[in-house]
């Protein structure tokens, strides 16, 4: 695969822009684990190579269970490795990112309400929303894993 181009660097105003953006999301999330893996999920589906690269390694470094990271994949058919929390959290994640049926189902976004407050809950959003736009950069100019943005 090779980089399409070095878009960060073209568009440095909108990647500051971006990063603000991400990290307002996160603050108001509390749980920067539950927020690594929904970024990881997300980033999952889009199939972005340079963030899920990233932020597997987060969660690494972060000390948590490499089975968590291993099996997010299949986090619905893991049992008890997800809190409910974060399968509430995960499955608005899969909802918002692959929007096929064009909306996010009712019950998808009353499970979510049901685990957080209505603040954690836009926070929640926000940081879905914020990484479906870094995927959908680095997806479509090739961003390389590993590489400085």
């Amino acid at each position: 695969m090779t980089q399409r181009m070095k878009f960060w660097s073209q568009m440095s105003a909108f990647g500051r822009a971006q990063l603000r953006l991400t990290t307002a999301a996160k603050e108001g999330l509390g749980d920067p684990v539950l927020a690594e893996l929904v970024v990881l999920r997300a980033s999952q589906l889009n199939r972005c190579a340079f963030c899920i690269d990233m932020h597997v390694k987060n969660l690494r470094e972060s000390g948590v269970d490499p089975r968590r990271i291993d099996l997010l994949p299949a986090w619905e058919e893991s049992g008890d490795l997800y809190t409910a929390r974060e399968r509430a959290a995960l499955a608005l994640t899969e909802a918002i990112t692959v929007l096929t049926d064009g909306f996010v189902l009712d019950e998808v976004y009353a499970q979510a309400a049901a685990h957080f407050d209505e603040t954690e809950l836009a926070h929640l959003i926000a940081v879905i929303v914020a990484i479906n736009n870094w995927n959908r950069v680095n997806v479509t100019v090739r961003q390389p894993p590993g590489e400085e943005l």
